[in-house]
């Protein structure tokens, strides 16, 4: 049977913390099943590259620079309505908008150092994960 795909990644500021496993902890508790993973240390060039779509944006430099700045952890997840289900997960992309019970809300510090990043549609997911695992 197939199942939805999306793409989660632990921010450089989640692994610093040593976060995760607990982030791991609060997919597998929301039933998604990691299918690939890997930690990957971005240059400037290849997190420009993802973040093309913000190309022009005032906040691209500082993204661009916090996640070229240590050690990331990309991973695939698998589940029945899987981007919608993450991104409610996760919460909003500001910490202090993101409601209570949510990996943001949690653990995320502020907006750009919000912990984890989620795909935003089944496109985006596909192009996502085609970027870090082909």
């Amino acid at each position: 049977m197939y199942m939805d795909r999306t793409l989660l990644i632990v921010k450089p500021d989640a692994t610093a913390r040593n976060l995760i496993g607990h982030i791991i902890n609060r997919l597998e508790k929301a039933r998604f099943r990691i299918v690939e993973m890997r930690l990957v240390h971005l240059t400037e060039k290849e997190a420009r590259k993802f973040y093309a779509v913000h190309e022009g944006k005032p906040f691209l430099e500082g993204l661009v620079a916090f996640m070229s700045s240590g050690t990331a952890v990309p991973m695939v997840l698998e589940k029945d309505n899987a981007v919608a289900d993450l991104r409610t997960l996760v919460g909003a992309t500001d910490p202090a908008k993101a409601d209570c019970g949510t990996i943001r809300f949690e653990i995320g510090q502020n907006i750009e150092r919000n912990s984890v990043h989620a795909s935003d549609s089944d496109e985006n997911a596909k192009k996502e994960i085609a970027f870090f695992f082909g």
